[in-house]
């Protein structure tokens, strides 16, 4: 049945066409069959991950009071996520800032003092020894300031630490508190992934990794059938030894829509070059089992010839066998076939 039906298409196809048109008549466009220097593609399968992925943990302790996301909500960077009570905290700075209070006073009293002693010296009223020790007052007065001014830096960072903010903008993965669940550093709280910026990560077999690295970029081809060219490849320098592959980052432009971490895409590593015929992929007739491209010749007739493709590459396909270089393919191939039908009846009507 296959030979029957290739059969019939061919004889349609190479119909003889009595005083057909020069080739610059027809009335369809004609591509040249062209050699060109095509790349030698390996496509390797990867995994999308996020660049940004992390646990929120407690630094300090309390309890939890408001819970602002929850799994799959969008968090600003800097968003307010999660708060703990917060009364140690808050009565630790007020210390913290009572105890400043009183050093800066005793600061105060110990320079007016130091300040007083030093005049009386100059007048040779007191000793020498006096006038050391209203420095060393001094002295141990402002460093008491000094420590109390940190002590109130650190009282407010631990109050700073109840509100915990996004580090990043990203989507919510994971919770792992409820309000008024007790919470004391170290304990996670919410995990989350940023979708702004991702990476894909492939194993490249060792006999591949050479041309890899030298060819230093990829195509990551989407399910949509688009692709994403990246040359911010980061090579790991050593081999799994139960898979003998190495790993390879690809890094991808920040704002890459439709993608989520984990998503399986194909990776293309163009690794080598080769000479190939090419024709618009659109020229290309695919009529059952049969693969073939109308051919015009410069003596006006048209026939459809099978050929073996490869690749397709940026709307160009390759021709592996068919065709010969400097012949012409007729670009539109529903044009093409109208036209032979046409003149097939024009000639049966002349003959009648």
């Amino acid at each position: 049945m296959r030979a029957l039906i290739r059969a019939s298409l061919l004889t349609l196809a190479v119909y003889a066409l009595p005083g057909a048109q020069a080739a610059t008549d027809y009335p369809f466009a004609t591509y040249a069959v062209q050699s060109v220097s095509l790349a030698d593609r390996q496509v390797l399968d990867g995994t999308l991950e996020a660049v940004n992925s992390s646990t929120v943990s407690a630094q300090t302790s309390g309890t939890v009071t408001e819970i602002n996301y929850d799994v799959d909500d969008f968090v600003e960077k800097g968003a307010v996520i999660l708060k703990l009570r917060n009364n140690t905290q808050r009565a630790a700075v007020a210390q913290a800032r009572a105890q400043l209070d009183s050093a800066q006073a005793r600061y105060v009293e110990a320079r007016d003092e130091q300040r007083r002693i030093a005049d009386i010296y100059e007048k040779r009223l007191v000793a020498k020894s006096q006038l050391d020790s209203a420095n060393a007052a001094l002295n141990s007065a402002r460093a008491a300031v000094k420590a109390a001014e940190a002590a109130v830096k650190s009282a407010e960072e631990e109050l700073s630490r109840t509100v915990i903010r996004a580090p990043y903008a990203g989507i919510v993965t994971e919770r792992f508190v409820e309000p008024g669940e007790a919470a004391s550093p170290g304990v996670p709280l919410m995990s989350g992934i940023s979708l702004e910026n991702l990476r894909v990560t492939v194993n490249v077999p060792q006999r591949l990794i050479g041309g890899v690295r030298q060819a230093g970029s990829a195509s990551v081809l989407l399910p949509d059938g688009s692709s994403i060219q990246s040359s911010d490849l980061t090579f790991f320098p050593y081999a799994d030894s139960a898979t003998n592959t190495f790993r390879v980052r690809i890094q991808l432009e920040e704002g890459a829509q439709g993608l989520f971490p984990g998503m399986l895409v194909k990776v293309a590593f163009d690794v080598d070059s080769h000479e190939a015929l090419t024709v618009p992929a659109t020229a290309v007739v695919y009529r059952s089992e049969l693969t073939g491209v109308y051919v015009a010749d410069d003596e006006g007739r048209v026939s459809l010839r099978q050929v073996r493709l490869g690749h397709e590459t940026d709307g160009q396909v390759e021709v592996l066998s068919g065709l010969q270089a400097g012949e012409q393919v007729a670009a539109d191939p529903v044009a093409a076939g109208i036209y032979i039908k046409e003149q097939g009846a024009k000639a049966t009507h002349g003959a009648q």
